[in-house]
């Protein structure tokens, strides 16, 4: 017999599908803890692979978060990307769905993406940050693309740091929703207090 019964056949991961394997358990760990307290023997251990073979997708500890960081702002901003033409409007709540979907689906991996901030590494932060500059600017691009929203873009001075303010509130929202075991907050309600929120900057 090629194999005694009941021996499990593990079938070999491409690069892609290891890299993603990898990362997946990152954004558990980090999410879990700070991240001086994960470490990459963690990691390699529940993955059941070598250390070297870590180190040779990820370098260093530092490269390896901020792939998870990464990974995880790609995932929102592709979740959350405007549709050409169709009002601002009418996008929030359809793109404040998908966007609270995710964050359910993914409780590990925002809870890891939001952890960055506080890293130690400056190159890690750098990450974290670059990844929130890109979700302002894809608000704002889709707030200036808008015929209603479009002239306040480039009247108010203050709209960039209000939507910055609006991502941090609904980084809130959501971290405090996903602590919620009682469910007093339904994803309905999550979604119409960050869409009211929204607007409320924004309007005049």
């Amino acid at each position: 017999m090629a194999a005694n019964q009941g021996e499990r056949v593990r079938r070999r991961l491409s690069t892609a599908e290891r890299r993603e394997q990898l990362l997946s358990i990152g954004a558990r760990l980090f999410s879990d803890s700070p991240y001086d307290e994960v470490w990459i023997e963690q990691v390699a251990e529940i993955a059941g692979v070598s250390r070297g073979l870590l180190y040779h997708y990820f370098p260093a500890k530092r490269d390896f978060f901020a792939a998870v960081v990464e990974r995880e702002s790609e995932r929102m901003l592709r979740m959350t990307a405007a549709v050409s033409g169709v009002p601002v409007r009418e996008q929030l709540t359809t793109g404040l769905d998908a966007y609270l979907e995710y964050v359910r689906a993914h409780a590990h991996g925002y809870r890891a993406f939001h952890r960055a901030d506080a890293a130690g590494d400056r190159a890690v932060r750098r990450v974290y940050r670059q990844a929130l500059a890109d979700q302002e600017r894809q608000i704002l691009a889709s707030l200036a693309a808008d015929p209603e929203f479009g002239p306040l873009v480039e009247a108010r001075a203050d709209l960039k740091p209000a939507v910055r303010g609006w991502l941090a509130f609904v980084t809130a929202v959501c971290l405090e929703w996903l602590r919620d075991e009682d469910g007093a907050l339904s994803r309905e309600q999550v979604r119409d207090l960050c869409a009211r929120a929204l607007l409320g900057v924004v309007t005049p």
